[in-house]
């Protein structure tokens, strides 16, 4: 049996009288701005082409292989 509407209702007062409507609009709005980066994120992991895995391209041009071999490990 969940929580029923009037439980609910309750909660949602004492939320607002502790945090203000203030604080709970800038909540909000903080939550949707961070729902919204990791759609984003997510959206241009998928359209990155598959051969670009694993490398970093700096500034200067230059692409780099980040993947490490065991023996790259073994050396540090």
């Amino acid at each position: 049996m969940g929580p029923s509407i009037w439980k609910l209702l309750v909660v949602l007062v004492i939320v607002l009288l502790l945090f203000g409507t203030k604080r709970m609009r800038n909540l909000g709005s903080d939550l949707g701005a961070a729902i919204k980066g990791f759609r984003n994120a997510i959206s241009d992991g998928e359209k990155e082409p598959p051969d670009s895995a694993g490398k970093i391209e700096k500034e200067s041009g230059r692409i780099i292989d980040v993947e490490s071999t065991s023996d790259d490990r073994d050396k540090v």
